[in-house]
């Protein structure tokens, strides 16, 4: 097979293997989703228990504060 066709058969497998990725590259678009979509996105059951609050662990909040403190140069 001569190099002009080979070229030009690989050339247009590429092009056929971006065009189906093109193709199939589906991203949603941003979007403001209100209350009143929530009931339709995500149905609650009919019996909700209330959750108990949560509280942060301060040992935690206190090590990742440390921690991107240590990040930053010493200057």
């Amino acid at each position: 097979m001569k190099l002009e066709i080979a070229r030009s058969l690989f050339l247009l497998a590429a092009l056929a293997t971006a065009t189906v990725a093109v193709a199939a590259w589906e991203q949603p678009r941003p979007g403001v989703i209100s209350a009143s979509d929530v009931s339709e996105r995500c149905p609650l059951p009919r019996v909700v228990k209330p959750q108990v609050q949560a509280q942060p662990d301060h040992d935690l909040l206190l090590f990742l504060f440390g921690m991107s403190q240590g990040l930053r140069g010493q200057g």
